[in-house]
C-alpha cells in the first residue's frame, strides 16, 4: 500500500507547481498562512514547514510582517557585443548544453534568401538545436548557412562547439558584425514540443544575421526563447541632446535567464 504524501509536502508541491506554471511570478505574494491552512486543512505549523522547504530551495523569500513572496533568481550579464549562446551562458554562470536535432541541405525560402543575400531556392544548410541552461530548455535555434560555410562547420561537433568559435578558432574567420530583430510570436507546434511548452504559447524570437570581416553574410538564425525564462533589459545614456542625431547611446543590453524555480514574469496570480 502506498504511503500517503506528508501534508507539508502537499502544500509545498502545490506552491511549487503554481510557480513553475507561471500562475505565481517573481515578487508575487503567496497566499497567507491562514489561507493555505484553510485550503489544505492543516495547521500553521505544517504551513510554515512547507514554506521553510520552499525558502531553503530558493523558490521564495519571506518578509517579517508582510508574508512570503516568489523569489527572483535571474542572472544578469551584458550583451552589448555580439555573442553566441555558449558565451552568453558561461558569462551568466549557467552550464550550457546543445542538442543537435537536424542537419542538412535545403532550398532557401524567401526570408532566408533575403537575409543571406542569396537567390530564393539556392541551397543552404540548416541546423536545428535545442539549447539548455543547467539542464532546462531555454531556446530552440534554427540556423541557415551558405554551402561554403556549411562545409567548414559540418565536420565539427556542434553539440559542444559554437559556430562562431569554429569559424574563428579553426579557420581564422572573424565574426565581426550582426544585426538583431526581436519580436514576440506564438510557438509553432514543432518548436513548442522541443521547448516543452503548449502550442501557441508566447515566445520571444530573435532573428540574427551575422557577417564576416569581409561583410559576407554567413549565418542567419531564428532563436526561439522561452519567454518565461529569458527577458532582455537595456540601459540607455541620455547624453548631449543637441549633438545626438541617431537615438540614445546604448550602455547595456542584458539577457536575463530564469531558472525552473523562477519561471514566467507575465502571468497573473490566480
Amino acid at each position: 500500500m502506498a504511503t500517503a504524501q506528508p501534508r507539508h509536502e502537499q502544500v509545498s508541491d502545490w506552491i511549487k507547481e503554481r510557480i513553475e506554471s507561471g500562475a505565481l511570478v517573481e515578487d508575487d505574494q503567496l497566499p497567507s498562512e491562514n489561507q493555505l491552512g484553510s485550503k489544505f486543512g492543516v495547521s500553521r505549523i505544517t504551513v510554515r514547514r512547507a514554506l521553510q522547504t520552499l525558502e531553503s530551495d530558493g523558490l521564495i523569500y519571506r518578509r517579517q510582517g508582510l508574508g512570503s513572496f516568489v523569489k527572483d533568481n535571474r542572472v544578469h550579464q551584458g550583451l552589448v557585443r555580439l555573442t553566441d549562446f555558449v558565451e552568453d551562458m558561461e558569462a551568466a554562470g549557467i552550464s550550457p548544453e546543445s542538442i543537435v536535432l537536424h542537419q542538412g541541405m535545403e532550398p532557401a525560402g524567401h526570408r532566408v534568401a533575403e537575409a543571406l543575400e542569396l537567390a530564393e531556392g539556392a541551397p543552404v544548410y540548416r541546423i536545428d538545436r535545442l539549447r539548455k541552461g543547467n539542464g532546462e530548455p531555454l531556446a530552440f535555434d534554427r540556423t541557415w548557412l551558405p554551402p561554403f560555410y556549411a562545409h567548414l562547420v559540418e565536420k565539427h561537433d556542434l553539440k559542444n562547439d559554437s559556430i562562431y568559435s569554429i569559424l574563428e578558432e579553426h579557420y581564422d574567420i572573424c565574426v565581426c558584425r550582426g544585426r538583431f530583430r526581436i519580436e514576440a510570436v506564438n510557438a509553432p507546434n514543432d518548436v513548442a514540443q522541443h521547448l516543452d511548452v503548449p502550442w501557441g504559447r508566447a515566445l520571444m524570437v530573435i532573428e540574427r544575421t551575422s557577417l564576416t570581416e569581409a561583410q559576407q553574410r554567413f549565418y542567419y538564425q531564428q532563436r526561439y526563447y522561452r519567454s518565461d525564462r529569458v527577458a532582455y533589459e537595456l540601459e540607455l545614456m541620455r547624453g548631449n541632446q543637441k549633438s545626438q542625431k541617431s537615438g540614445l547611446p546604448l550602455k547595456e543590453f542584458e539577457p536575463i535567464f530564469k531558472s525552473e524555480s523562477d519561471i514566467t514574469k507575465e502571468a497573473g496570480l490566480f
